[in-house]
Order: structure tokens, then sequence, then C-alpha cells
């Protein structure tokens, strides 16, 4: 499966069960004041092969239409010049959903314990979306998609949502379009939202700034006590799972990382949890974890501290983007082009031609009147 056809709709697996009024989801077709319309459609969109827009494909999604739902996820990943309409449409109904994490190395069984999660959340009667990422080939650029396949066992729940998205060559452990799913799914009303990453190394921590808890998953004798100890991964972690706690040696990698945790003075310490999400053992313990951790951020005031460092994340992301595609085009190509052939020529150094790629990007702003 190549990586354009992770965005094909009719592999989406479920949908929320939204019979409610939407008033009482707080959603585009509440009605009320401050809320938007009950998805209506511009005359435009009404026309044939017209696109729908955002906010009606957004209210169709929160009644129901998983369809509505997989065109905007698939919007968001491969349409980014939609981007700012669909940004618009979801202002006012974020913020609801709490967002967990799931990363590691390949083969700690990520998937395995989502799915474990997903079970553990729908019998708390929750609703559920998931946000796996799949590495892509950096030959073809095609991905294999195939953590949505280990959590089949949801397929046919109404209360479960899962999307695959595909790295496409981005760093870090999730896809480039993975904050603007996320927004997505929660304005869709889901109660959690569960985001697995690429098997990723010990330096790749994106998701800490995309979850407000962040689980890391290793496997019994991961390492001896020294990469405990190792700086990265394992600091971001407001959860350390301890996977696969049946073999052996499970027992020895919690130690080691419960002694790790108490070295760190003054820093965040993160609960070590033992799991065999296999056989479902443990998986009740790490619910409690994550759920008494939600509560502890919102207490502080960590949690709104998180998500305001979030959003201007994301903020400083789209904007690097669109600085990036500026420079792509023409004239600044040019101009790049032409400041590098100085640089080239000793007439410059590459700081000052920077700077002036950079004004030319920039008009200066006019001077404040007195």
């Amino acid at each position: 499966m190549t990586a354009g056809s992770a965005a094909g709709a009719d592999r989406e697996r479920g949908l929320p069960d939204r019979d409610r009024d939407p008033a009482a989801a707080g959603l585009p077709g509440a009605g009320s004041a401050g809320t938007r319309s009950a998805g209506t459609r511009s005359a435009g969109a009404e026309s044939a092969g017209a696109e729908p827009s955002a906010e009606a494909e957004l209210a169709a999604a929160v009644g129901g239409d998983r369809r509505a739902l997989a065109r905007l996820l698939s919007a968001v990943e491969n349409t980014p010049r939609r981007w700012p309409e669909i940004g618009a449409a979801l202002v006012g109904h974020v913020g609801g959903a709490q967002t967990v994490g799931l990363t590691g190395a390949p083969g700690v069984g990520k998937s395995t314990t989502v799915t474990a999660l997903v079970r553990a959340y729908r019998r708390a009667g929750r609703r559920v979306g998931v946000l796996a990422v799949d590495p892509s080939s950096p030959y073809s650029g095609g991905a294999l998609l195939g953590d949505r396949v280990r959590m089949s066992e949801h397929a046919g729940d109404p209360g479960v949502f899962i999307r695959s998205l595909a790295s496409r060559g981005r760093l870090g452990g999730l896809a480039a379009a993975t904050a603007q799913a996320l927004r997505v799914l929660d304005a869709a009303g889901f109660d959690v939202i569960l985001v697995e990453t690429v098997g990723v190394g010990q330096a790749e921590i994106d998701i800490a700034a995309l979850a407000d808890t962040t689980c890391v998953l290793l496997a019994p004798d991961a390492g001896d006590d020294v990469q405990a100890v190792k700086a990265g991964l394992l600091e971001v972690a407001d959860v350390l799972v301890v996977n696969k706690a049946d073999r052996p040696g499970a027992a020895r990698t919690a130690a080691d990382l419960t002694a790790m945790t108490r070295m760190r003075v003054g820093a965040r310490q993160p609960v070590v949890v033992r799991v065999a999400a296999t056989l479902g053992e443990g998986v009740d313990e790490l619910v409690t974890c994550i759920a008494a951790h939600r509560r502890d951020l919102a207490a502080t005031g960590e949690l709104d501290r998180r998500r305001l460092a979030r959003a201007a994340d994301e903020i400083r992301g789209l904007a690097l983007t669109a600085l990036r595609d500026r420079l792509a085009a023409p004239p600044h190509d040019e101009r790049l082009e032409e400041l590098a052939l100085h640089v080239l020529a000793g007439a410059a150094d590459p700081w000052s031609a920077a700077e002036r790629l950079l004004a030319d990007l920039t008009p200066a702003q006019p001077a404040p009147s007195r």
C-alpha cells in the first residue's frame, strides 16, 4: 500500500455514535449564539462536483458520517491549501479531548498496547480516536500502514475511529499533519485520542509537545542501568511502560527505570508501570496512571501551560512551512541563487546573505505614527 493510498476514505474504522442533538455536544449544529450553523452548505458546494465546505463536513462528521470525517482527515493530510479553511471551521470546538501519546522503539508493542487501551476505554464508555503513524519507505515513498491492521478487532465498533498516517520522511516520530488531524478528531467529539508514533530512537521526542500525557514503552532488558539514565526519550515520559512484562527481565527493567526516576532531583518523576498488553495484564493500572497524571496536570495548571506551548509550536511550525514555500517560489528562489553565488565567490558570508534574504521576504514595517 502506498502513502497516496493512505488518504482513501474507505480505509477508516468506525465513528463515534453521535445520535444525540449536536447542541448537546457544543459543536456545529448547536444553533446557539456563538456557534456555527448546522452544517449548511454554500451555493457553490451544492453544485455538482463542488467541494463541500469544511463546516459542512465537520457537521456531517459530528452527525455520524464517517466518510465526512475521513474526507476531513484526508484534506489535512494531503491538501495543505485547505488548512486555513478547516482550521477556521474547528475554532471553538477543540480542547475537550484527552490526548495520550505512545512512543518507543520498534517492536516494544505500541500497537498492541494501543489496542488494549482502546478496549479499556470502551469498557468505560469513552469514545476513542486513534492516530497511528507508520514509517514511509525512503526509496518508494510508500507505507504499509500496518498499525491499523493490528487494531482490526475494533473495526466494527462505532465508538472507535482509527486513522493511519504515513510519516512521509518526517523525522521525530510523527507525520506532518498529525497536529491538524488531532484537532479534527477533537472537534468531532472524541473523548480520548491515542497517538502512536513511528518506532523512534532516543532523541525523537516530538510527541511530548503534542500529547497531554506521554507514555514511553520499553521491552524487558532493553539496556543496562546506564541506558536507563541517558538523556532523550526517557526524559520526556510522563509514564514509563515496561511492556511484555510476562517475559524474563521485566522486573529488572522496571527496577532500573524506577531508580532512574529517583535520581532526577527537581525533574518530573514519571510513574513506572508493568504491562503485558497481549494478555491484558496491567492495562487497567496504566489507564489509572494516565488519568491520575491528567488530574495532576489540571490541578497544577500544567495542562494549560502544555496546551499553550503546543499552540505556539503549531503556529511556529505553520509559519516556518509558509516561509519555506515562499523561499521556493519566484522571485525568492532566484534571489536565493543569486545570494548563494555571492557566498560561493567570497563576496558575502552566509549570515549576511540570510539576513538580506529575510529582509526581502519580510518587508520593513512602517514606523508607528506619533
